[in-house]
């Protein structure tokens, strides 16, 4: 009557296993999180010797997952960041003008000369010589225009074009700018995402914010001017002819040239063509390295349009110095020795291994497309988190000590079950938030608190009606099978309501609230199942080793 298989106890075991092995690293936090770190680093290219040791603090054969630490409880930086969209604007004139040129001086005999004039940022102006031709040249401009690519614009145009006597005037129209406002948030925010994450950082909160703010939550690192220093670069990487090599800083350029500061060198200048061989966006790859004399720098390898210019230019330039320019500085103009037909070289310089390693980070997260402005950024200390973990671990005893000593008061040895399946379900609850890699926030740890007080309930309800089952004299086996059997509507009816309110918690919520809700809602299955299983295998077990005659519950 009173019977498990063996299949279901071994299974139930299994599963208690399976979470103290996925909970066992937060129990050597930081010996398991230097050893991610190490290999992480490997991983991007990085060995030394000190790395090596620090990967095999942690067996690998051990799950390494751990619950990462949020903000309020680890510290770090918090940002808020404006995107200036409305840098886009001005690109895209002057990405149009060239086209917009050729197409009118095609039609010069009925245009005349087209000359470009200043005008405000993010407009262009052209002046045609012949009025007559102005219709023309309307119809010419509005022909460069495609439609807008959004559900909102369908059917508006791209671009606005006015035409006042001899000047014409185009824009980005409204729709436009709608649409281009929301691609280039959208593009800033996957570029920051990409940044940090190539860093390396553990759980950054990277979120939309309005229609053109960025929220950057970076837990761990020491001030928010790192991270700044990360997201903040723009990282503009060309490859540019080197004319020559001055120490003047007023050295006059010929047409088509511009001069750039040397990165490493103090007070030598380098004059280049203004027109480069290829860029940073036919970049495929880039890693951290060291070059032939054991310094860090940073490889690189292109595209095939890229590796094709890039091998066609040293073969036909071998000898000459070739300016590897990022951010407007000359990271380095090394000679070319020999064709590079592969499409793949070196960027070197005075690099500490940190450098090299952002260098390469930068480069392949690629250009922000508009500049970001900070409007907010906060360093939150960790002694502050620190003092959250502290409160948090007494709420966390107090409550379970709490538990326990009612459980043992109420139902002697049945409740010394339920406090050992109490212990049960915290550990797969951390097992569970471990295998998902959840992030752990101070209201996070009022949801375990409400766990504990909450895993009970479940065994209350089973005992309960077991005592009730014994007041019909139904015998101690049928007692706990029917308290089991009959218990298991209210439990699940009780449970099911809970987590519906986790899930709403967690699909509204954001940020704290759904690390409360996360925590509840594993919370609540854990519970479950350490109530249903884990204490039924133990209450049997020692009901098939003892054979009372009546239960003392």
């Amino acid at each position: 009557m009173l019977h498990i298989p063996l299949w279901r106890r071994l299974f139930v075991w299994a599963v208690c296993l399976a979470g103290l092995l996925l909970a066992l690293p937060n129990a050597f936090y930081q010996r398991v999180e230097r050893s991610n770190d190490a290999e992480a680093a490997i991983e991007r290219g990085l060995t030394t010797q000190e790395l090596e040791f620090e990967a095999g603090l942690w067996p690998s054969w051990l799950p390494d997952g751990l619950v990462n630490l949020g903000l309020d409880l680890r510290g770090g930086a918090h940002l808020l960041a404006e995107v200036q969209v409305q840098d886009v604007y001005a690109t895209r004139m002057e990405a149009l003008w060239p086209e917009l040129r050729d197409t009118l001086a095609a039609e010069r005999e009925t245009v005349g000369f087209v000359t470009r004039e200043d005008g405000p940022e993010g407009e262009l102006r052209v002046r045609i010589s012949e009025a007559a031709g102005a219709e023309r040249a309307l119809e010419l401009a509005r022909g460069l225009a495609t439609p807008v690519t959004t559900l909102t614009g369908a059917g508006a145009s791209d671009l606005s074009i006015s035409m006042n006597g001899t000047l014409l005037t185009v824009q980005l129209s409204e729709a436009e700018k709608a649409a281009s406002d929301d691609r280039t948030v959208r593009q800033a925010l996957e570029i920051v995402r990409r940044r940090i994450d190539e860093v390396g950082t553990r759980e950054p909160t990277i979120i939309r914010q309005g229609d053109d703010r960025i929220l950057v939550q970076v837990p761990g690192v020491g001030s928010a001017q790192e991270v700044k220093d990360i997201i903040g670069t723009t990282a503009q990487l060309t490859f540019q002819p080197v004319i020559s090599r001055t120490s003047d800083a007023s050295a006059s350029a010929p047409a088509g040239a511009e001069v750039l500061p040397s990165l490493d060198e103090d007070g030598i200048f380098y004059v280049l063509e203004s027109a480069p061989v290829v860029t940073g966006e036919e970049l495929v790859d880039a890693q951290p390295s060291f070059d032939q004399n054991g310094r860090p720098a940073v490889s690189f390898r292109f595209n095939p349009t890229g590796a094709r210019a890039f091998g066609e230019y040293t073969g036909e330039n071998v000898g000459a110095l070739f300016a590897i320019v990022l951010d407007e500085e000359v990271v380095s103009a090394p000679q070319i020795q020999s064709a590079i037909p592969g499409g793949s070289g070196i960027i070197t310089g005075s690099f500490t291994v940190e450098e090299s390693t952002n260098l390469a980070v930068l480069l392949r997260a690629g250009a922000l497309p508009a500049e970001l402005t900070f409007l907010e950024e906060r360093t939150i200390g960790p002694e502050l988190g620190q003092d959250s973990i502290d409160a948090g671990k007494l709420a966390a005893i107090a409550g379970g000590v709490a538990v326990i000593v009612v459980m043992a008061v109420s139902y002697g040895l049945f409740g010394w079950f339920a406090n050992l399946a109490l212990v049960i379900n915290m550990i797969l609850l951390f097992g569970a938030l471990s295998m998902l890699g959840a992030t752990l926030t101070l209201p996070g740890i009022a949801g375990i608190v409400l766990t504990m007080g909450m895993a009970v309930d479940a065994n209350v309800l089973v005992y309960e009606r077991i005592r009730e089952e014994m007041r019909t004299a139904k015998g101690p086996a049928r007692a706990i099978q029917l308290g089991y059997e009959r218990a298991l509507s209210a439990i699940i009816d009780a449970n099911i309501t809970t987590l519906i309110i986790a899930a709403i918690l967690f699909t509204l919520g954001s940020g704290p609230v759904r690390g409360f809700a996360i925590t509840l809602g594993i919370g609540i299955l854990t519970s479950v199942f350490t109530a249903l299983f884990v204490t039924r295998v133990l209450v049997v077990m020692w009901f098939e080793r003892k054979r009372p005659k009546t239960l003392r519950i």
